[in-house]
């Protein structure tokens, strides 16, 4: 079917944050980060159905929420849109590559939303992944300033352990808001909360002679440069 028919397929490409800050805590608790952001061809592919309702997830993990919980359906109700919506997941959960996120700012795409606060209220990543390409991300990060495009082929090497973002940020908290070495200030709680994290990050560095940095909250570990091989997926950012 086509789209005058109702039917639309669009698709959700991942996100990687190539640095992370957080530079305070509001007092309902949300963190301020600084961060930058890049989208890059690592897609979900989504197809919308007008005039139905219900989110369908094929692939991923069982931990991808379902029901009122998904990021999809916060995003239709936010755009007071009504849907089905099927999510064919290729960009893993709870690896820091902003899958949920980037599902949902595909559907607030389609509906023609473009509030990045609102946006943000559903989930922290969800306005960069509605504006896309390269930007510094402040706030909670509903403030998204454009940077110019840079074309990087990054290496992914995601582990098959997830690390729950409000679980990384409250170790954070507990552990005084420790200062991350490489660019990443949730990288040592991650690294707490899921010690197998470690043997991860030395095989990339050892297959990549570079010191591969954490992805946001983590599990997904990075590199700049092409290095194929077992568990890793070479990507290259996107201009939009």
């Amino acid at each position: 079917m086509s789209e005058a028919t109702g039917v639309h397929r669009v698709t959700a490409p991942a996100k990687v944050t190539l640095s992370l800050r957080v530079t305070g805590v509001r007092p309902d608790g949300m963190h301020l980060i600084d961060a930058e952001m890049v989208t890059v061809d690592v897609v979900d592919d989504l197809e919308i159905v007008e005039g139905s309702s219900g989110v369908t997830v094929r692939g991923g993990a069982d931990d991808v929420p379902a029901g009122e919980d998904n990021l999809v359906q916060k995003a239709l109700d936010l755009a007071g849109r009504t849907a089905s919506v099927t999510v064919t997941k290729r960009i893993p959960s709870q690896a820091g590559l902003g899958g949920g996120s980037a599902d949902a700012a595909a559907v607030l795409r389609w509906a023609g939303f473009d509030d990045l606060e609102a946006a943000a209220s559903i989930g922290a990543d969800v306005a960069f992944c509605l504006v896309g390409g390269r930007a510094r991300v402040t706030g909670i990060g509903e403030v998204v300033t454009a940077l110019t495009p840079v074309d990087t082929t990054l290496t992914l090497l995601t582990p098959p352990v997830g690390c729950p973002t409000p679980a990384v940020y409250r170790l954070w908290d507990e552990m005084g808001g420790p200062v991350g070495p490489n660019g990443n200030d949730l990288e040592p709680a991650a690294l707490e909360l899921v010690p197998e994290l470690g043997s991860f990050r030395d095989e990339l560095a050892e297959a990549s002679g570079l010191t591969p940095r954490l992805a946001g909250s983590g599990s997904t570990w990075f590199v700049e440069g092409s290095f194929p091989g077992p568990g890793r997926v070479v990507c290259r950012t996107l201009s939009v």
